[in-house]
């Protein structure tokens, strides 16, 4: 007999993480052991060159439905999620970051809004009730604004922060959604949620508590690389490159 589908799918994409991600997991298990819904806990590795997969598959005697799956060569953060938010088999599917900036416990703010029919919620540092801790440098932020603003102009008006990595998909949004990911990088937040728009799903947005870390792996010319990768997806739009005009709309 199959198992029954999960409520909660966790997609974590990872990149030589043998040393953040035991912690992550911990953090995850304690909160996600007192819920009342069924979970997975997927991990997607973006072919990590350390014991990343040895440390996730050592795991799995402490934490239960937890699994591990990926390829050999980097591909990039966008690639990993895309194919494990394809890959997971929960009602809804929810990626977050392997440094756990923001906890699993941030989900319980996005459990309203799913109860009432919500397609797709993603968290937000930048709109009322929000945290960052500790908060980031004067230049961070300069470029964090401004590429917000540049992201609205071109694709995402009334979305403050296309770039935290806690967002959450119904299983019909994924699978109408991640198929036409393009972006294997930086840049794909804003694709997805383009392309969530362009099939008609509202997104919400929620605040949430997020701990800064000042060894992320995102460098200015990351944040440089996703603004080109926004006037790309607003070419693709245009000259419809994802063939949108040919698939009926949900109303």
């Amino acid at each position: 007999m199959a198992n029954p589908k999960p409520y909660l799918s966790i997609v974590i994409p990872v990149y030589n993480e043998s040393k953040r991600l035991p912690l992550t997991l911990l953090d995850i298990d304690k909160h996600l052991s007192k819920v009342d819904f069924t979970y997975e806990i997927l991990i997607y590795n973006d072919g990590s060159t350390d014991d990343t997969v040895e440390v996730v598959e050592k795991m799995k005697k402490l934490i239960p439905n937890l699994r591990v799956d990926g390829y050999q060569k980097n591909q990039g953060k966008g690639t990993a999620v895309k194919e494990g938010m394809l890959e997971a088999n929960g009602k809804y599917r929810l990626f977050m970051d392997s440094d756990n900036s923001t906890s699993i416990d941030q989900f319980e703010k996005m459990r309203p809004f799913i109860d009432k029919g919500a397609h797709v919620v993603i968290g937000s540092r930048d709109i009322k009730g929000a945290v960052m801790e500790p908060p980031q440098s004067l230049l961070k932020r300069i470029m964090g604004n401004m590429g917000n603003l540049f992201i609205q102009i071109l694709l995402l008006p009334g979305i403050w922060d296309t770039q935290c990595g806690f967002k959450c998909f119904s299983e019909e949004a994924s699978l109408k959604i991640f198929p036409l990911q393009k972006i294997k990088r930086w840049g794909f937040d804003p694709e997805i949620l383009s392309l969530a728009k362009k099939f008609g799903y509202k997104i919400e947005e929620i605040p949430v508590y997020w701990i800064n870390d000042t060894d992320s792996k995102l460098s200015p010319f990351s944040y440089v690389q996703v603004l080109l990768e926004v006037v790309k997806i607003r070419f693709w739009f245009w000259f419809d490159a994802y063939g949108l005009r040919k698939k009926p709309q949900i109303k």
